[in-house]
């Protein structure tokens, strides 16, 4: 057990409740959102699989956000120093390989937005008639085009510059300035794209398999787990950036109401992605296309095919784009303060050292789709998965129980924070194992 008395370093912290909460959806809200949840509405059913989505998001989603957040604030480290101070066994190269399987995935994550920048500079393009070929940074299936890997490269490198300079300024000055345009902007994007797609002939029909028509049969447990899955992957819930986001957290703040008012939002924004996207693709009879290519092949189309379609889509993904751009940071911010934390490297030094290696560790998944494909299985869907699970053990079972308690109910907590401490114990880690083992399991069918 650690002790509950230990003095707290120096540290940054939030400005506002406002900005605590932009900055949290700012690491929430990404290309999960407004790619994956769409796709996945397609793929799983309609209706059901967004009615599961949202009670898998108040049982798993709030509690283990909350788990995170408590960590990360009890530490005041990101996860390096968090599962060492926690007790957790070997907590330090926990801490460690939890900083790998981040800087791994951040590479993968940043090549994935390179293409959506690449998508909304090709959208401004042919908005003023210049050519632009719109598929040509997309890897292929298999093999190697040598075209497609330097666009990814040129992308991918301008982006990194980018996560650089804000990561540069610090959390005040940086992160939360950049959360404060670019999420606002994102959910004004997705309001006008709703607003532009429910005037389609025909939008009705998507809009009532989306959100309006129920049908039992479609409750199945592959739906059911698929559901379980997003709302994990989409918090951004691995026992990384939500850890060292938490660690800047105000020991006043309220974890429970704060983390409700985060996921309300998250899940907000895959809701209006879907109304903004899949009653257009509906409309024009391309529902069986909602597959991962939605947004890359599918979409583009769907804009060439309605009025304004070029501006619609400069502005989809220029929003895309600032959600992504906002998770990528904070996945880069988990790396930078383990190096500042733990060695006796600058914020400055830490950051150019990571954007040269986060390039280089980009380009082994550059290739090819199934190399990709490959990448984020390993060091998105399974390890992720495996890092909140041990983030809540740490804090639930490693961690004096008064101690919890107090950090995620303040001095006094009462009977609601003592029955969230005993789910968050209990079923939030049963519930994580088996959306991991299932989610790696489908994702091996796909890829072999």
């Amino acid at each position: 057990m650690t002790e509950p008395n230990r003095a707290e370093p120096p540290r940054e912290t939030y400005t506002s409740r406002l900005s605590l909460v932009l900055t949290m959806l700012g690491v929430a809200v990404g290309l999960g959102n407004v790619w994956r949840f769409p796709y996945m509405v397609g793929r799983f059913g309609g209706a059901a699989f967004v009615l599961v989505y949202v009670l898998a998001a108040v049982l798993l989603g709030i509690p283990a956000l909350v788990g995170e957040w408590a960590l990360g604030r009890y530490a005041r480290r990101g996860p390096v120093g968090a599962f060492e101070r926690a007790g957790f066994p070997k907590g330090r190269a926990v801490g460690w390989f939890l900083f790998f399987v981040m800087f791994a995935a951040t590479g993968y994550y940043i090549n994935a937005l390179g293409w959506v920048f690449y998508y909304g500079v090709g959208q401004a393009a042919q908005l003023v008639g210049a050519p632009w070929a719109e598929s040509a940074i997309l890897p292929p299936a298999t093999g190697f085009e040598p075209r497609s890997f330097i666009l990814q490269m040129v992308f991918t490198g301008a982006l990194i510059l980018g996560c650089a300079a804000v990561l540069l300024r610090g959390l005040r000055a940086g992160i939360e300035r950049a959360s404060q345009i670019l999420i606002p902007a994102l959910f004004l994007s997705l309001l006008v794209l709703m607003i532009r797609a429910l005037t389609l002939p025909g939008a009705g029909a998507g809009v009532a398999w989306f959100i309006g028509k129920f049908e039992w049969t479609a409750f199945t447990p592959r739906v059911v787990a698929a559901a379980f899955g997003q709302v994990f992957f989409t918090l951004s819930l691995g026992g990384t950036m939500m850890v060292i986001y938490g660690s800047y957290l105000k020991p006043e703040d309220r974890l429970p109401g704060n983390a409700a008012i985060t996921v309300a939002g998250d899940t907000a924004s895959g809701i209006l992605a879907g109304l903004a996207i899949l009653p257009a693709v509906v409309s024009l009879g391309l529902l069986s296309a909602s597959e991962p290519d939605l947004i890359f092949v599918v979409l583009p189309r769907v804009f060439a095919a309605i009025p304004f379609g070029r501006l619609v889509g400069l502005i989809f993904f220029l929003g895309l784009l600032g959600s992504g751009f906002l998770s990528a940071i904070a996945a880069w911010e988990v790396q930078v303060a383990a190096l500042t934390d733990n060695t006796r490297l600058t914020r400055r030094q830490a950051v150019w050292w990571l954007a040269l290696l986060i390039f280089l560790i980009a380009l082994p998944p550059m290739p090819n789709q199934k190399i990709f494909l490959a990448w984020d299985l390993t060091f998105g869907s399974g390890m992720q998965t495996l890092g909140s699970l041990l983030a809540v053990v740490a804090l639930c079972w490693c961690m004096d129980r008064a101690t919890v308690l107090r950090e995620i109910g303040g001095p006094a907590p009462g009977l609601a924070i003592r029955l969230l401490y005993l789910w968050l114990r209990y079923a939030v880690p049963f519930l994580i194992l088996l959306v991991g083992l299932w989610w790696l399991a489908s994702e091996a069918s796909m890829n072999t």
